[in-house]
């Protein structure tokens, strides 16, 4: 992949495969990778400041933003925008359960929640509990569990929608694949991912601290083609402060979106067109 690359002391990577072999080349140097990333956020407050890296003040315009987009791929994918439907979705990288409470379980009759850092789950299930929930009881956070993405294998066929948000970047490019390889298997038919990450404007960034990498939009497409994900959508979140990384929601399809035929004629070759 032709990708360049640095991080925050100064290296320089020619592409990624450069700079995952020093970082993940080995079974020790990955299994450190993931330790040392999930050790950073055992040290971090499970609270919104917390999780959101002392930027509280974008839970609102993040959830607004999200919100607009879920309701786009709502009228398009499910019958009357999913009323009178059972729909369960998967949120992957958790947190507190931030995005479920403030989003997801207002769409879905269940959702599952996904999280390695322990105090971070046991935090969302207090803030998921029904006396926290505005909410009707058709309306729960189902299963709650503590394992990390390049673990999880998805029970078939159980999801609409999987939501993936600030947590791929821990991915190294293999496991990013496999994962989506086998949360596919997890969607119901009709079902999408939904992919919402910080980007970088060229190439990629690699931190050292928590042990991530925010790639760039290309990198990410190129990915996806990996994967065999199909792009139906994209959105960029709106209202966040200045000097943050710019931010992109994908709505991505297992299988290549369908061409609505076009009910204009065909214009005759070697023949001009009307200029209107």
């Amino acid at each position: 992949m032709e990708i360049s690359g640095s991080d925050g002391m100064g290296r320089e990577f020619k592409s990624p495969d450069e700079m995952w072999k020093q970082e993940t080349g080995d079974e020790q140097k990955k299994g450190d990778w993931y330790r040392n990333g999930v050790g950073y956020w055992q040290g971090v407050e499970a609270s919104d400041d917390g999780v959101l890296g002392g930027y509280a003040q974008v839970n609102e315009p993040d959830i607004i933003t999200s919100e607009g987009f879920l309701n786009t791929l709502f009228k398009e994918f499910f019958p009357d925008s999913g009323k009178n439907q059972h729909l369960v979705a998967l949120d992957c990288g958790s947190g507190i359960g931030r995005v479920t409470k403030n989003l997801l379980i207002r769409y879905f009759n269940e959702v599952d929640l996904l999280e390695p850092v322990s105090h971070f789950l046991e935090a969302a299930r207090e803030n998921l509990s029904p006396g926290n929930l505005s909410v009707s009881e058709d309306h729960k956070a189902a299963n709650f569990y503590c394992t990390p993405l390049q673990e999880f294998t998805p029970d078939a066929g159980r999801y609409d929608v999987i939501w993936i948000q600030w947590c791929i970047g821990h991915l190294a490019d293999d496991d990013f694949v496999s994962f989506f390889e086998r949360a596919k298997a997890g969607l119901k038919p009709g079902g999408f991912f939904v992919l919402k990450e910080n980007l970088a404007r060229a190439g990629f960034i690699l931190d050292n601290e928590d042990k991530s990498i925010t790639r760039s939009d290309v990198y990410f497409k190129k990915l996806f083609s990996r994967c065999g994900l199909h792009i139906h959508d994209m959105k960029d979140q709106e209202g966040f402060p200045i000097g943050l990384f710019p931010v992109r929601m994908y709505a991505l399809l297992t299988e290549a979106p369908k061409r609505v035929k076009s009910s204009r004629p065909k214009r005759q070759t070697n023949r001009p067109g009307i200029i209107r």
